[in-house]
């Protein structure tokens, strides 16, 4: 749960940061190969060729150039079409999928998890709703997907710890995620990019941050985290991220923000979370 926890105080400046110095100033393209070629850089070195099976480099790779590399794609061009408020509230359906594809790849149904994750939705909803633009409709298509390929690779990666007979230290395996993305960000950019690149310092610090911090230590916590909770949990953590990025756009960009609106919603999400641990704290 800590490093849950940990990962949206670290997660909650990527939003601002993206939608405020790079979307649309800098080549989406460009900006996801950036952060997933330093994120490989930090992990490659600790990839320990012991338990690097075939099998498992090939599903880790397929994870990671879903939950990084696909959805990255989707994450960045939503930004061109919508607001910074407008993908906060198109990304509150997080927790509805990835408590269905857990429960789809565990052969089961617990709607415990699923009611937590709808009222985790409720919360998300009142702390971000405040109208939208008229042409939303691709933009929310675009985000969904999104949400779709981040809920399958967290999840994925989860059921695909727990089923390992021997546990490989996750740190000596994670490089693989990385290169699976780099497999989707590479030719992606070589054949849609265009020459946008970052034109000040600002702007390269920025991707700097996003490709080590965000993405290298953020995912591997993150995706750590989410084979030390139950799915249920694991669903509302991922509408944590609302209420964190809202108070870093209050504090640091002075941005506006409904403080009673947040509050309640907060306290939604404290009740979701609060449903799935005492219905299904053991599972794991």
């Amino acid at each position: 749960m800590n490093y849950l926890i940990g990962v949206t105080l670290l997660w909650s400046f990527s939003f601002s940061l993206i939608g405020v110095y790079l979307a649309g100033q800098v080549d989406a393209y460009f900006s996801v190969l950036t952060r997933i070629v330093l994120a490989s850089l930090v992990f490659l070195p600790f990839l320990r060729r012991r338990w690097l099976r075939p099998d498992l480099v090939a599903k880790l790779m397929a994870l990671g150039a879903t939950q990084l590399g696909i959805m990255y794609l989707f994450y960045y061009h939503s930004f061109l079409l919508l607001t910074v408020p407008e993908v906060l509230v198109f990304t509150i359906f997080t927790p509805i999928y990835v408590t269905l594809i857990h429960d789809l790849l565990e052969r089961r149904f617990k709607p415990t998890y699923l009611w937590g994750a709808l009222l985790a939705v409720l919360g998300a909803a009142v702390i971000r709703f405040d109208g939208l633009t008229e042409s939303y409709v691709l933009g929310f298509l675009v985000v969904q997907g999104a949400n779709i390929c981040f809920a399958i690779g967290q999840v994925g990666y989860k059921v695909l710890l727990a089923r390992e007979k021997e546990q490989p230290p996750q740190l000596a395996v994670f490089g693989c995620f990385y290169l699976g993305a780099l497999v989707v960000a590479l030719p992606a950019w070589l054949l849609l990019g265009t020459p946008q690149y970052p034109t000040s310092t600002l702007q390269w610090g920025i991707l700097l941050w996003l490709g080590i911090g965000a993405s290298g230590l953020g995912y591997f916590l993150w995706n750590k985290g989410a084979t030390q909770v139950s799915s249920g949990v694991l669903a509302i953590m991922n509408n944590a991220l609302i209420p964190a990025g809202l108070l870093v756009n209050l504090l640091l960009w002075g941005k506006d923000t409904d403080l009673l609106r947040l509050t309640l919603g907060g306290l939604l999400m404290l009740a979701s979370l609060w449903v799935c641990q005492r219905h299904g704290v053991s599972e794991r």
